[in-house]
């Protein structure tokens, strides 16, 4: 009996939806739906837009390391719109689709990055001891 699991393509579709959700919702929220009295537009566009922008051209690339290492740069997202739940109660709606997309991001580019590390034959290959060679 074979495992089934979800393509490649679709687990890239999954990452980028979640990437470009994020990288539209996040100025609109922040700029327009509920500005910010504490900072400025300048300041909120380099804390909440600039890190998405960062790994935009290894995504549309489709590189397994890229989608890997993005997940770093989602965990702000994520964190922020956890933060917003708790601390926030007018902001609930916000800060719950500020996650899912966060979420599908996070799970999309996981599961892409690993599948497609496979199908390339990209590994991490643990270091041979010495003394058993």
């Amino acid at each position: 009996m074979s495992k089934q699991r979800i393509s490649t393509t679709n687990l890239r579709k999954i990452a980028l939806t979640g990437y470009f959700s994020l990288l539209v919702y996040m100025p609109l929220w922040l700029l327009v739906i509920n500005p910010s009295t504490s900072l400025s537009t300048t300041t909120t566009l380099a804390l909440f837009t600039l890190p998405l922008l960062f790994p935009l051209k290894g995504l549309l690339q489709g590189n397994p390391y890229t989608y890997a290492w993005s997940n770093f740069i989602v965990l702000i997202y994520f964190l922020h719109s956890l933060t917003t739940l708790w601390v926030s109660p007018a902001d609930r709606i916000w800060a719950l689709l500020e996650l899912i997309f966060a979420s599908a991001m996070f799970l999309g580019a996981t599961y892409y990055a690993k599948y497609r590390g496979q199908e390339l034959g990209l590994s991490i290959r643990k270091k041979k001891d010495a003394k058993k060679s």
